[in-house]
């Protein structure tokens, strides 16, 4: 920065235009890391070298002011220097406009969180500025609140504009927010639903952190919204944003001292009675806790450390269990049967296939009667047990449950992860193994018991050897795993080809092409897990064309959870089919699916479906050529 001496009148219009073309040449971080703490500097006291600034950004053209003023916003120290800065600029030009409050907030989410809260900090220190902030307030709680823009912008993109919405709730004042109460309610209302409705956690977690902060604003001494979900380092950033401090509630010309008394007088007062705990429980007098004494408690009481309690034997076979949980009263019983049916299920096979079915259809409506420590997981256990134990009639019953009316989605995703765990466990082979030492055999010695000289004697032998034994490797024990059929092999059909049968007829209940597309999702992720697991077996090809066509037909799938199954699925396919028959079976297919999965990778919003897209590709990469010389 040059000084003019002399008070001479000067025009800065040329400065303007040398600084607009080196930021439109990529030259903006050189420039602006210099100029931008110099001014800070000039303008914290001196009200001259502000409109020198002004004037400076003001005459930089239109067509370069977009890298001019972002160089600003992200090298600014705060939103007051930055206030500084630009002055009214927003105000003054359309471009700055245009940047400020949509191309920077609503069509770019790279920022960091800095640079959002200068921008935002920057508009609501000036009141000609403010109404700026109660407009991009209400675009940006427009986009949240839109279902369209959820399901096609990632993830990162809604967590910017959460973001950005929680900063401007925090820059609201109580009659901007009576004003705007109404709105931010309705916007509210859709938003939440919208992203309650999505597959993903994350996005299901945003909506839920929006609607409590924004719930908090507008019911200041009523109710507010709660939610249940996992806190985390980002949930607790994202809720700090609604507590932090205006820029403008600073108070100019205090000391030091003043400002950290105001500080202190603005805490909250649970924080403060944190410093005296003990105040926090008044004494009782003696003269209460005399009169509160009973005469009975002279009596000695029993001892009934040794006492046990009475518990409730668990039946020994496979009816009893069935009749204890249909019909019985007992809550103990009831409870004990739970733990140990699953061993029972599997001690007991011959007796379970007699009633498996019956047993799968009461496991599968099974409610918990009493609190038992892991009942989800003790109920799956047993369905698994049931499922691999008698395998084509159970799965046959479940896959027909899971398109019958009168299920609720719990009980339909239940079924889905029945039918992967029970999978997972046939197509492992068991492990009755023999641990397998390679390396010299050791000499085995039968000593006599109790011997001490005897002992003595061995150590000292095995230190002789150890000292006079050179070893170039020490061979590792490996675990010889006993050869065993796939068992998986026979019934992987009856697990697969149901699931994906009836995908396209709605129900009254259930629609998966409609509204339950969460379960839809589930059920693509599960058909691609199937898949997967049906490596070597007879079925592996059929079931593979089945699947092929399935994902052709979901493809352009709005939600971005069921296209990363399908893109799972493509995974899988490749994975367990041979090549041969992928050349011979699936030659249009594959090519068809080269093609989308081209269109995925360059278009796709959602940045896991571009990686798994990409990661297939490269699966597909030996495949091209062969699939280029088969003739069509």
């Amino acid at each position: 920065v040059c000084f003019i001496p002399g008070g001479l009148d000067c025009s800065i219009s040329f400065i303007s235009h040398v600084l607009g073309k080196v930021c439109v040449q990529g030259r903006q971080k050189e420039i602006l890391s210099a100029l931008v703490p110099r001014l800070t500097d000039l303008t914290k006291s001196d009200c001259i070298w502000q409109r020198m600034c002004w004037r400076l950004v003001e005459c930089v053209p239109e067509r370069w002011m977009e890298p001019v003023l972002l160089g600003f916003v992200q090298r600014a120290p705060g939103a007051d220097a930055l206030s500084r800065l630009l002055g009214n600029l927003v105000v003054k030009n359309k471009k700055a406009q245009f940047v400020v409050t949509q191309k920077m907030l609503l069509l770019q989410y790279s920022h960091t969180t800095a640079v959002l809260q200068n921008l935002l900090g920057y508009l609501s220190l000036d009141s000609l500025r403010r109404p700026f902030l109660i407009k991009v307030l209400q675009e940006l709680l427009e986009t949240w609140g839109s279902s369209s823009a959820v399901k096609h912008s990632p993830p990162e993109q809604q967590q910017y504009i959460s973001k950005a919405i929680l900063i401007c709730l925090s820059h609201l004042k109580e009659p901007e927010m009576e004003s705007c109460r109404q709105e931010l309610l309705t916007s509210m209302m859709e938003g939440v639903k919208c992203h309650l409705d999505s597959n993903l956690p994350q996005i299901r977690r945003l909506g839920m952190i929006v609607a409590e902060s924004i719930s908090s604003k507008i019911n200041t001494d009523g109710p507010v919204l709660k939610f249940q979900y996992e806190e985390d380092d980002e949930t607790r950033e994202l809720k700090s944003f609604l507590m932090q401090t205006s820029p403008s509630s600073a108070v100019p010309g205090l000391p030091d001292d003043d400002r950290n008394e105001e500080a202190d007088a603005a805490l909250p007062l649970v924080l403060k009675s944190d410093k005296n705990p003990q105040t926090a429980a008044p004494l009782m007098p003696d003269e209460e806790s005399d009169a509160e004494l009973d005469s009975d408690d002279d009596l000695v009481p029993y001892d009934m450390s040794e006492d046990k309690e009475l518990k409730a034997k668990a039946p020994l076979y496979i009816r009893d269990c069935i009749d204890v949980l249909t019909g019985c009263e007992d809550v103990d019983k009831w409870e004990a049967t739970v733990k140990a049916l699953e061993s029972l299920i599997r001690k007991n096979p011959a007796a379970t296939r007699e009633v498996s079915v019956e047993l799968a259809k009461i496991l599968l409506h099974l409610e918990e009667k009493t609190c038992i420590e892991g009942f989800v997981e003790l109920r799956q256990r047993a369905q698994v047990a049931v499922l691999t134990t008698d395998p084509i009639p159970v799965a046959k019953y479940l896959t027909s449950q899971f398109y019958s009316l009168n299920y609720s989605l719990r009980q339909r995703v239940d079924v889905l992860d029945v039918l992967i765990l029970a999978a997972q466990e046939l197509s492992s082979p068991k492990s009755y193994g023999k641990t397998k030492q390679f390396g010299a055999p050791k000499p085995c010695i039968q000593l006599l018991p109790g011997s001490d000289s005897s002992k003595d004697w061995r150590r000292i032998v095995d230190e002789r050897i150890k000292s006079k034994t050179r070893r170039f490797a020490t061979g590792q024990s490996q675990v010889e795993i006993a050869s065993s059929p796939n068992e998986f092999n026979s019934v992987a059909g009856h697990f697969f080809f149901p699931l994906i049968q009836h995908f396209d007829r709605p129900l009254t209940t259930f629609d998966l092409l409609g509204e339950d597309h969460f379960v839809l999702g589930r059920l693509v992720h599960t058909l691609a897990i199937l898949m997967y697991l049906a490596i070597n077996t007879v079925a592996v090809t059929a079931m593979g064309k089945v699947l092929l066509e399935f994902v052709w037909a979901l493809r352009f799938h709005t939600d971005s959870y069921v296209r990363q199954g399908l893109l799972s699925c493509v995974s899988s396919l490749l994975h367990s089919v041979p090549t041969e028959h992928l050349l011979e079976d699936m030659t249009e297919e594959l090519l068809e699916t080269l093609s989308w999965l081209g269109v995925v990778v360059e278009k796709d919003p959602d940045g896991d479906c571009r990686r798994l897209a990409l990661q297939n590709l490269l699966l597909m990469e030996n495949l091209k050529k062969k699939l280029k010389t088969v003739p069509s």
